[in-house]
């Protein structure tokens, strides 16, 4: 899994309970082009932590993280 930066990605939850989470910086076009989100959701924490590891996987792969 890749180094998860906490300050990159703003945590809140829902008025219905659910996690999400929001990069606070945007992912480089090509990045969103092979689809990582900025915007993600999660059931619970772990949920939330592999979704946010997911999208900085793709830019990652992408050549396109910061």
């Amino acid at each position: 899994m890749p180094h998860l930066n906490p300050i990159a990605w703003r945590v809140f939850r829902s008025d219905h309970g659910r996690l999400w989470a929001t990069r606070e910086r945007v992912f480089t076009g090509a990045a969103q082009f092979e689809g990582a989100a900025r915007t993600v959701d999660g059931d619970d924490h772990l949920a939330l932590a592999r979704a946010i590891a997911e999208q900085e996987s793709i830019a990652t792969l992408v050549g396109c993280a910061p």
